[in-house]
């Protein structure tokens, strides 16, 4: 179960992090700088991201080509991201309120070298553009741009992307803080060092993945539309814990989709590998007022197996 979660995830869980560090909070510059129509939204604690064997593994083996390639272009631009980034946020979200299409945008935190930065740009010929009195920088051969909001806020991503948080900040489209249905949820879990929190229609998706063919069943498309939001959060200090919480419509919702996550689990657990058995059966599922509860610990050398196990591969790649 935890494998679907991430293959959802994947634009930003490939930074996963320990949990002996401050909480990965937003600043109230970054929250302005995320839009409002939001599918996904991952807040990390980069600095920590050496810290676990278990969290480098779950980098390496889940993290996208194309995010590789971001951050090999920001090193060549100057940026330490061992020493100069505090933070790294995530957002999937819809440029049109009205339509399907997704693009996510990144946020970076920290005390960056921009002097530094700059001067690379100059020596590289790399001229910014002007989005009103915001300056864009191009990244060779990468077709993303980076733009700092404030000294210690950077955005970054595809022009279309970057230009629609650069709207959201500056006051010409809604932003997160508009949005009241993911503030609520980011109170329940921003005291953590790495957390998510995802829409209807995301919570809708990731659910899907989560059961398997059991998400074809009537109960499931009766107690669909009832998801209202869902977040969850992920430490690895003295092994690996991850919790999910999913918020329903009502009770008997949450009870619902508490029975068809426990049958997928009986399912997974008869199909799986030895890791993938016992990893299951230290999941816990649960539903009360109106919330599904998940709840996922293990030990880093079991988390290293069932990172290497047929079913984990098959779900993040």
């Amino acid at each position: 179960m935890l494998k679907a979660i991430l293959k959802i995830s994947v634009p930003a869980v490939f930074i996963a992090i320990a949990a002996s560090v401050p909480a990965a909070q937003l600043s109230s510059d970054a929250r302005t700088a995320v839009p409002h129509d939001v599918q996904q939204l991952v807040v990390v604690d980069y600095r920590a991201m050496q810290n676990s064997t278990a969290a480098m593994d779950l980098k390496e083996r889940v993290m996208p080509p194309e995010l590789k390639q971001f951050d090999e272009a920001l090193t060549k631009s100057g940026l330490n991201d061992n020493h100069d980034v505090d933070q790294l946020a995530f957002v999937l979200f819809r440029p049109k309120a009205t339509g399907d299409e997704l693009v996510t945008v990144g946020i970076a935190q920290g005390q960056f070298s921009t002097a530094e930065m700059l001067a690379n740009f100059r020596k590289q010929k790399v001229k910014p553009t002007l989005i009103r009195t915001n300056k864009v920088y191009p990244l060779p051969k990468t077709g993303l741009v980076l733009c700092f909001v404030d000294p210690s806020t950077m955005v970054f991503g595809s022009i279309e992307a970057v230009t629609k948080a650069l709207e959201a900040r500056d006051g010409l489209a809604p932003s997160l803080l508009t949005n009241p249905a993911i503030m609520d949820a980011m109170r329940s879990v921003d005291s953590e060092p790495l957390w998510s929190i995802l829409d209807q229609k995301g919570t809708q998706v990731m659910m899907k993945q989560l059961l398997g063919e059991a998400g074809s069943v009537a109960d499931f498309e009766t107690v669909k539309k009832r998801l209202v939001a869902s977040w969850y959060s992920m430490n690895f200090q003295h092994g690996v814990k991850f919790d999910l919480t999913i918020s329903t419509g009502d009770s008997f919702a949450a009870a619902t989709i508490s029975s068809l996550l426990n049958a997928a689990l009986v399912y997974r657990k008869m199909s799986g590998s030895d890791s993938e058995k016992q990893a299951l059966a230290a999941t816990d599922i649960g539903s009360n007022s109106g919330k599904l509860s998940v709840h996922f610990a293990t030990t880093d050398s079991e988390f290293s197996s069932l990172l290497q196990s047929p079913l984990f591969q098959s779900m993040v790649h």
